[in-house]
């Protein structure tokens, strides 16, 4: 179940909903063709996921960083 905020660009109201409330947050408050109503629509659930993604890529990044470091120090002991 994704989660999204919701942002009205007019009044800057703020909404967090699900998926189900948000379908019928916009049945009943349906957006004219003339864009008098302007919202804002943010998945929190994929930016939540890509900010974990993104932390997992660096702890992976470190490691291999550190993993290298190691093997080289040791091929320099065990050669000379």
């Amino acid at each position: 179940m994704n989660n999204y905020k919701i942002t009205n660009l007019t009044t800057g109201a703020r909404h967090f909903l699900n998926e189900e409330e948000k379908d019928n947050f916009f049945n009943i408050n349906r957006i004219y063709k003339n864009n008098k109503y302007q919202y804002s629509i943010t998945n929190l659930t994929k930016q939540k996921r890509i900010k974990r993604n993104k932390i997992l890529d660096n702890i992976a990044f470190v490691c291999f960083f550190a993993a290298t470091v190691l093997i080289t120090i040791l091929i320099i002991e065990n050669n000379y």
